[in-house]
């Protein structure tokens, strides 16, 4: 039996602001499709959005929670009038689409990211969008059943731009340590908290994005 992620309720007002919330993100605003990920990834009210929130799923737009996102990443977006299209294109069909999956799976938007990126998904666009939604979910269970492309503190990592000299730089964590972690020669879900606090600290997430769930 699959247990989703929240009470369906709140399914479809869900998938509706996720893919307003692409749609404005990237149509409108302009953001790429590997920022809009990162900011994702890393965004507490992604996390409260995930847990069925009624306030992230039900009681804003996807234009206010992109707007909430753009707060927590500090990143300076300038953020344009909101607009509404009656045409839904294939950044709205992409949000729409993994916020099915997400709520279906249960899975965190990380975890999904680990293995399909936005970019993947807008090219999904002109095979899946007319299929039914199954269909896709398919496709995901797929990819996620290939493995994983890397650690969560890889991809993480690689989000925030940083090399791993970098990261060991900016977090005082030893460079050999971070490589062991990355190489899964050594398990981050046992090392000292001192050091899962520097790592997030530097790349800018909450200790548990980095830990192997």
């Amino acid at each position: 039996m699959v247990i989703h992620a929240y009470d369906e309720e709140y399914f479809e007002s869900a998938r509706r602001i996720m893919g307003d919330l692409f749609d404005f993100a990237m149509v409108t605003t302009g953001v790429l499709p590997e920022t809009l990920q990162k900011m994702m990834i890393t965004s507490s009210s992604i996390r409260q959005f995930e847990k069925g929130n009624p306030s992230y799923v039900a009681g804003m737009t996807g234009c206010e929670l992109f707007i909430k996102m753009v707060e927590e990443s500090g990143l300076g977006i300038k953020i344009p009038a909101e607009e509404m299209y009656l045409d839904k294109s294939p950044e709205y069909w992409s949000g729409w689409a993994i916020a099915f999956y997400q709520w279906y799976s249960g899975k965190t938007f990380e975890r999904i990211f680990e293995y399909i990126s936005i970019e993947e998904l807008l090219n999904m666009y002109p095979v899946f969008h007319e299929m039914d939604i199954m269909q896709f979910v398919d496709e995901v269970d797929k990819k996620i059943a290939s493995g994983s492309t890397g650690t969560r503190l890889s991809i993480i990592r690689k989000y925030a731009g940083l090399t791993q000299k970098e990261l060991s730089e900016v977090s005082d964590v030893p460079l050999r340590q971070i490589q062991l972690f990355e190489q899964r020669q050594r398990d981050i879900n046992k090392c000292q908290a001192e050091t899962l606090l520097r790592l997030s600290k530097a790349l800018k997430c909450n200790i548990e994005d980095i830990l192997e769930i």
